[in-house]
């Protein structure tokens, strides 16, 4: 009986992916290039109410100053641990890897928090969006309740921006935590969401703003029960991307909002 023998070269099923790299890096990239377009119309109308307000307001003291300055080191912390949780993937070194990925998330959680800090301080002083409830017994004439009736493109610039940027920031914990714990994320991410719940009061924004970290448990479960896997340095690497567009972002945020609205006595 004669042998089959096969052709040599087979052809190829799919076209060789563009630039040399695979389609997931593709895709971040993609996905943040139409992101950045975001940021920049928020940074830009931020900008253009900024020159064009003469009383533009400068609310911040030196405790707002030191509080986001914390905020930078943080995400600049950030930023050298994500580096070192790539290349330990890229080693093939699980265990640092996911260390790596951990200290990552905790100095991003570390920004949220400080960062809803923040919020809340300047709530609890004035100034605030019509959105935002009344917190029971808030002075009337708080020291930035006349800003937000003056300048009300001050609130809603600063509010949007930060507040688009903060929601960047809890997600990309959540995608790391993804990455690092997989399955085993899902019921952490729910006590995360009971105690933000839980322990904020219903007025507050942050109260309902909660259930975003409940929606990505649900988006997080079915993207894992569909196709569990274990993701490799390439997953990592993508994740990186990520994490380092939103760092980036602060650093244009971080002086352009916090340090040129100083107040100076």
């Amino acid at each position: 009986m004669a042998e089959a023998t096969l052709p040599q070269e087979m052809p190829t099923v799919y076209e060789p992916s563009l630039f040399g790299t695979y389609s997931k890096k593709i895709g971040m990239w993609l996905f943040l290039l139409s992101d950045s377009l975001t940021f920049g119309a928020l940074l830009y109308a931020y900008s253009y109410g900024r020159i064009s307000t003469p009383n533009w307001p400068t609310p911040f003291h030196s405790e707002s100053i030191v509080n986001a300055t914390i905020m930078t080191a943080f995400l600049l912390t950030s930023s050298l641990t994500m580096v070192l949780a790539v290349r330990a993937a890229v080693q093939g070194d699980a265990k640092a890897q996911r260390l790596w990925l951990l200290a990552t998330m905790a100095c991003g959680l570390g920004f949220v928090v400080l960062h809803g800090r923040e919020w809340s301080k300047l709530i609890a002083e004035g100034l605030t969006l019509p959105v935002f409830p009344k917190l029971p017994g808030q002075a009337a004439g708080g020291e930035f309740a006349n800003v937000a009736k003056s300048v009300p493109q001050f609130p809603a610039t600063f509010f949007g921006l930060t507040g688009m940027h903060m929601l960047h920031v809890t997600l990309g914990v959540i995608y790391l935590g993804i990455i690092a714990l997989r399955r085993n994320f899902i019921p952490i991410l729910l006590v995360f969401w009971l105690a933000a719940w839980l322990g904020t009061p219903s007025y507050s924004p942050f109260h309902y703003g909660a259930h975003v970290l409940l929606l990505a448990a649900i988006v997080c479960s079915v993207i894992l029960w569909l196709k569990p896997k274990v993701y490799d340095s390439s997953d990592v690497e993508v994740a990186g991307l990520y994490w380092h567009f939103v760092d980036l972002v602060w650093m244009f945020i971080f002086p352009l909002v916090y340090l040129m609205s100083a107040k100076i006595l």
